[in-house]
């Protein structure tokens, strides 16, 4: 699962993240879900070269770099809206996810991670066995 932190700035850096400086691009877009006994993320990075993208996982807090590099070359920008630069993101993740399996693909300029829902977190039937001597007494 996914954790949010709790910070009296999150409104205003999430909105200079998703407009973006000069300093420091936009972020990437996200999306997250749970299906079954897997944990999916996407991130969008549209024109970024798979080489670019670097993944890390310390403790619980999981790091995606990324960099779209600017053309060079003799040419002449007519429009220039989509952010060049480092992009980065952290996210922090349960305890119950297994860190040690994650799975990343990158196709169609989506970056997606697949995270298996730790065994020790899977929902699990306990067995109940009739103690023998306890029904005994009760049928004295």
């Amino acid at each position: 699962m996914l954790l949010r932190t709790t910070d009296p700035f999150r409104d205003l850096d999430r909105l200079t993240q998703l407009l973006g400086t000069t300093n420091r691009p936009a972020v990437m877009p996200m999306d997250a879900w749970r299906e079954g006994d897997r944990f999916v993320i996407e991130f969008d990075l549209p024109g970024v070269a798979q080489d670019s993208i670097d993944l890390d996982v310390e403790r619980n807090v999981l790091t995606v770099r990324a960099e779209r590099v600017a053309r060079n070359g003799d040419w002449e920008a007519m429009a220039s809206e989509r952010p060049k630069g480092v992009f980065s993101r952290q996210l922090v993740l349960g305890d119950n996810l297994d860190l040690e399996q994650i799975q990343a693909s990158y196709a169609d300029g989506v970056l997606r991670l697949v995270v298996p829902v730790a065994e020790r977190a899977k929902p699990r039937k306990i067995e109940i066995t009739q103690d023998q001597r306890s029904a005994g007494e009760l049928v004295s």
